[in-house]
């Protein structure tokens, strides 16, 4: 992706300039369609790849079986969900690339240019390019500059604003760059100012609604607080030729040789999904297996990791592996990566025998996909458990178990993969299999259908 150069700073803020002027004097058109019920117009906003966003994902699959007609804006990485590309009721906008920073260029002062572009790129999409809408649907975090252009948008064109807030982006950034940073003060200043402006608030547990509605964010406006849940294309699997077929067309080309192994239960896989970013420690895991396979052999079940996922960090990670293995630190224990279409990876979830989850939430109150994802799949959990809203998705002992630290995954792992554990790993199944009983359709259904006038 090409970089801007400093000389063309100056030409794209008058152009920015030029463009809101134009833009406030000629004045918007306005929505004009029908306020509920079939052929409604709704944007949905996403600032960031539309094939990695599965909760805004089944917001526009969801918009698009009761009537509506959905624009779907958001960066096109990976691929999206099959059904996104094959619905007549879905278009997409991709958003072009952001900029990327040259090295000579401190953080501090190429942020800005990078805002200002995906500004310009938001402004010209929302007001020009599409036509009105009803609805406008944002995802929450990115704030930065979404909710600014999109209040902006939204009175300006008498589209009611909805903001989805999974997190928040102030405090991710503090956990990159260092809580005193000053971009963390500007931008969290700045979500507490226009995160009050939304017509509606979606959130994805009670705990965030609850944090929303004390300062700084001090949200008076309408909150329902909205559970991620799997779709359909995650579903548990009976154990047989159908398991085996899916473990030798998915795994890795190098591991196939350990189907028969994994079948007759006596090589255990788990699988963990992963970014591959610093708010996710991937270390704890490694560290974990390490302990592990520390024990001896006879005491311990082999081990097949397989983690799916791409990010930034994840060479500095395949490194430290591949040295592990080397150095004889991981006896029993393989790892391998992979990164999956949507179904073979939903598939995948159901043939392992156990998930690990490291997401360790930066607001303390927002919960990961992945492991409503594995409930989905009737697949049980280890997850990191150090956040308030943690209980509201995991119950220890009923459908996974909570950890703090690698010395307690690998207690785990020690207790759940071995063969006096089975009993246990058989219940926290069952209870996963429960807990993924209640499908994205019937939350959304119940809660936002009503919100956006798809029900009565």
């Amino acid at each position: 992706m090409a970089s801007i150069p400093v000389a063309l700073i100056g030409p794209l803020v008058l152009t920015g300039l030029a463009l809101l002027i134009t833009y406030l004097v000629l004045g918007p058109s306005k929505y004009g369609g029908p306020s509920s019920g079939k052929g409604v117009v709704v944007h949905v906003l996403v600032l960031g790849d539309i094939g990695r966003s599965p909760r805004m994902t089944y917001h526009a699959l969801s918009i698009a079986k009761h009537g509506g007609k959905v624009n779907l804006i958001g960066y096109l990485e990976t691929t999206p969900h099959p059904s996104l590309l094959s619905s007549p009721s879905i278009t997409l906008h991709p958003l072009p690339p952001s900029p990327t920073r040259p090295p000579s260029i401190p953080f501090l002062l190429f942020a800005p240019i990078k805002v200002l572009h995906q500004l310009l790129c938001l402004f010209a999409l929302l007001s020009y390019r599409l036509p009105p809408s009803q609805w406008l649907l944002v995802q929450n975090p990115p704030s930065i500059p979404t909710l600014f252009i999109a209040s902006l948008v939204c009175r300006l064109r008498s589209t009611k604003l909805l903001v989805d807030w999974h997190n928040y982006g102030w405090t991710i950034l503090a956990s990159t760059r260092g809580p005193r940073h000053p971009l963390v003060y500007i931008a969290k200043l700045y979500e507490c100012l226009f995160g009050r402006l939304g017509d509606h608030n979606l959130t994805v547990t009670h705990a965030m609604a609850r944090q929303l509605r004390l300062p700084p964010y001090s949200i008076r406006g309408p909150m329902t607080a909205v559970h991620d849940r799997p779709s359909e294309v995650f579903k548990p699997m009976w154990w047989g030729q159908a398991r085996q077929d899916v473990l030798e067309r998915v795994l890795p080309e190098d591991q196939k040789g350990m189907v028969p192994s994994i079948m007759a239960g006596t090589t255990r896989l788990i699988v963990s999904s992963t970014s591959w970013t610093p708010d996710e420690d991937f270390g704890v895991l490694l560290d974990a297996l390490v302990a592990y396979a520390a024990d001896p052999v006879s005491e311990t079940c082999p081990v097949l990791a397989v983690i799916t996922g791409k990010g930034p960090l994840k060479d500095m990670y395949l490194a430290q592996i591949a040295e592990l293995t080397k150095s004889g630190q991981l006896p029993n224990v393989r790892i391998a990566t992979a990164f999956l279409p949507f179904e073979d990876y939903a598939k995948l979830l159901a043939c392992a025998d156990l998930g690990v989850c490291l997401h360790m939430s930066s607001s303390g109150v927002d919960l990961p996909m992945k492991v409503v994802d594995m409930f989905g799949a009737g697949l049980p959990v280890a997850a990191y458990c150090g956040y308030e809203s943690f209980g509201e998705l995991v119950k220890e002992g009923v459908n996974g178990r909570g950890f703090e630290s690698y010395g307690e995954l690998a207690i785990i792992l020690r207790t759940l993969l071995s063969p006096e554990g089975g009993g246990e790993l058989e219940v926290l199944r069952k209870g996963a299999v429960r807990e993924g009983k209640r499908r994205w359709d019937e939350e959304w259904d119940e809660k936002v259908a009503k919100i956006m006038g798809f029900a009565a």
